[in-house]
């Protein structure tokens, strides 16, 4: 089974999303949204960063997910 790990940042206001192994990670691009990719070796994103993301009061974060059968 996949999975998904998600880290907030609150001192570095940032929203970090892993859908494959961050381990793997090999090079990193700015998308110019204040996002950036994470990148395997053969270029396929495995993550993204969302900088200057913040949460506002109740400071609760609420994620959902739908997946899609192929």
């Amino acid at each position: 089974m996949e999975q998904v790990k998600i880290f907030h940042d609150r001192t570095g206001n940032t929203l970090t999303v892993w859908f494959g192994n961050p381990q793997e990670e090999y090079v990193c691009e700015e998308t110019g949204d204040e996002v950036i990719l994470m990148k395997d070796r053969t270029g396929r994103v495995i993550g993204f960063e969302k900088l200057n993301f913040s949460v506002s009061p109740p400071d609760q974060l609420q994620i959902s997910f739908e997946t899609i059968s192929m």
